[in-house]
């Protein structure tokens, strides 16, 4: 019984990420959603979906 317990609370102790690991990832996500914006508001793909947009308004029903 005490091994089992050891192991699970062993098992407990390593589960989920740390307070660094989430930091990092909180950084990750930024920088990615940082680079995603950038890539959204430029000239071309602004562009592309306000056509999209337009088309897709212009639809007969």
């Amino acid at each position: 019984m005490r091994r089992r317990s050891a192991a699970v609370c062993g098992a407990a102790a390593q589960a989920g990420m740390s307070t660094a690991e989430y930091a990092v990832g909180t950084l990750a996500a930024c920088g990615f959603a940082a680079v995603l914006y950038k890539v959204i508001t430029s000239g071309a793909v602004s562009s592309a979906l306000s056509g999209l947009i337009r088309r897709a308004l212009d639809v007969a029903f």
